[in-house]
């Protein structure tokens, strides 16, 4: 017979409980934040187009893709892929909570 001890639950549900509040939290306040920049970097690629439609100013487009490219390597999700597994718990409920954080927002 197992008997599953409180000392081992207790730090488990610890990471599960904070992980789901954390992750709503921080799902919530990205989707909101999200719709904001969403507005300005359209308002700012509408009005680079009518400045470079008008000839005022001229836009490099192979230098915007290199630009590009650079962030999105910033962003490589290998190094943080380990740490996530390494965190299963706290990163399943995190998840979790970020999901209804989304949907709520």
């Amino acid at each position: 017979m197992v008997v599953l001890s409180v000392d081992f639950l207790s730090p488990l549900l610890m990471q599960l409980g904070a992980g789901g509040v954390g992750g709503f939290l921080v799902g919530y306040s990205l989707k909101r934040v999200a719709k904001f920049l969403a507005i300005v970097v359209g308002g700012l690629f509408v009005l680079l187009q009518y400045l470079a439609w008008q000839r005022v100013i001229e836009i490099h487009y192979g230098a915007l893709f290199s630009l590009t490219q650079d962030f999105a390597r910033f962003f490589d999700p290998s190094g943080f892929l380990g740490f996530v597994l390494a965190n299963v718990p706290f990163a399943g409920s995190f998840a979790a909570g970020f999901a209804l954080g989304v949907k709520a927002a």
